[in-house]
């Protein structure tokens, strides 16, 4: 589960980033691979990039550098400006400064940074006294750019990626304007604004020009989902189902809890035989978050369950076991929740982490058979006994968690992982796509 997790996070940030280089031998083999670059190839070329210190762009990321905009014109009071020839340069320069996704809701954020844009091109300016033209370059510095993108389940029960919101922002501006001649001193004041107006002329093309590439290369990898999903929950509620239809066939509720002791003043506590029943109810009680920063993918997973129930058989030894009481003891938890954190560096070639693990038990209500005559066992149990189910709980979910969790992320080597799936990857057969 935790191969197959980190796997789809690197697939997920793979969806902009194909290459028109299969050759044609390898198109008429295997009509998946039309027009991309092997993803398996993709993918280990995006692990070598994050590898370096500084990386910047993507590999195989299809974004035009220099990117072609169309011609546009400004009026002022003087005169007309017409911009032709004109193109941006540096877009291909970005640094992933974050990217978050929430799973649940199928949304991506992210921000991107560029240090400088080169916007170059000529320029005609005409007023009532004369004409001056020629070429001119605008620099942008300290970029940023916004995006966040959406999947929906629409009618048929695919998967759509929904209009992505954008937004360019810079923090400064320079221009050079050749050709202006007393132009520059003359209409000073219009000429300090001109660099703004280029980019907000530019902006709308280039957001739409994203946003549709991006849609539609989003688009075109979903629909190689087999899968559909009901429009009624999202997509990964329905996974958790079919995770909770396996836990049961795995045999795992009822689950028994090793037994446990402990002393609580002149009382030695003895708990055995304890079950609990209804742990394979367990669901999602907080969105599911991925987040990639500083070359590192880090993932937020907490589930839950309803009420859950449980029984146990007690004994209470009095004076070194001189005197001693037994009986059983039905109880129930309200809730158990499970708050894991997770941590793929890119950067080198470790396991995953495991950074935290939080188990949280809710009120615990315990009722008593066997017991008899109200006497000093009663007493004890009502204000001891839930505490000590508490802690032979914790004691058994907890520790046992940890320990599958990292000897689990252990086994995890994402460079054996894809060489050793390469031809499954680079064929993406359907019965491959529904087991991934």
């Amino acid at each position: 589960m935790i191969k197959r997790t980190l796997v789809f996070v690197l697939l997920f940030g793979l969806v902009c980033c194909e290459e028109d280089v299969a050759p044609p031998q390898a198109e008429a083999q295997n009509p998946t691979l039309q027009g991309q670059k092997k993803l398996s190839e993709n993918i280990m070329s995006i692990l070598e990039h994050y590898k370096q210190e500084d990386p910047v762009g993507l590999p195989g990321a299809p974004i035009p550098d220099p990117m072609d905009i169309p011609e546009f014109s400004h009026s002022f009071s003087v005169g007309r400006m017409n911009f032709k020839n004109v193109k941006m340069y540096g877009l291909k320069r970005f640094k992933i400064d974050h990217i978050s996704v929430d799973v649940n809701a199928l949304k991506v954020e992210a921000e991107l940074v560029i240090d400088k844009l080169d916007v170059r091109g000529n320029y005609t300016l005409s007023t009532w006294l004369s004409r001056s033209a020629g070429p001119y370059t605008v620099k942008l510095t300290d970029v940023d750019i916004v995006a966040i993108a959406r999947l929906e389940v629409i009618r048929n029960g695919s998967l759509e990626a929904q209009e992505i919101d954008m937004d360019i922002r810079f923090k400064d501006i320079a221009m050079d304007f050749q050709n202006l001649g007393f132009f520059a001193n003359m209409f000073q004041g219009m000429m300090n604004s001109v660099g703004t107006i280029v980019f907000d002329s530019i902006k709308p093309f280039v957001l739409a020009e994203a946003n549709t590439n991006i849609r539609n290369d989003v688009n075109k990898e979903v629909r190689k989902i087999p899968k559909t999903f009901p429009n009624s929950i999202s997509p990964l509620d329905d996974v958790m189902h079919e995770i909770r239809k396996k836990v049961r066939g795995m045999g795992m509720d009822p689950y028994k809890i090793p037994d446990y002791n402990n002393s609580v003043g002149v009382f030695d506590i003895f708990l055995t035989h304890t079950w609990l029943y209804g742990l394979g109810s367990f669901h999602r009680t907080k969105d599911v978050k991925f987040e990639f920063r500083n070359r590192t993918i880090r993932a937020l997973l907490e589930v839950g369950t309803g009420t859950i129930k449980g029984t146990s058989n007690w004994e209470i030894s009095l004076v070194a076991g001189i005197v001693t009481r037994s009986g059983s003891v039905a109880f129930s938890v309200d809730y158990i929740r499970s708050q894991i954190n997770i941590s793929q560096s890119l950067a080198e070639d470790v396991p995953p982490s495991l950074d935290d693990i939080q188990v949280e038990l809710g009120n615990i209500q315990i009722r008593f058979d066997g017991l008899g005559t109200v006497d000093y066992a009663i007493e004890f149990g009502v204000n001891v006994l839930p505490n000590l189910l508490r802690y032979q709980i914790m004691d058994a979910l907890e520790t046992p968690i940890k320990m599958k969790i990292q000897e689990a992320l252990d086994q995890v080597n994402m460079n054996k992982i894809i060489h050793e799936n390469a031809e499954k990857l680079d064929n993406m057969k359907i019965e491959e796509l529904q087991n991934l």
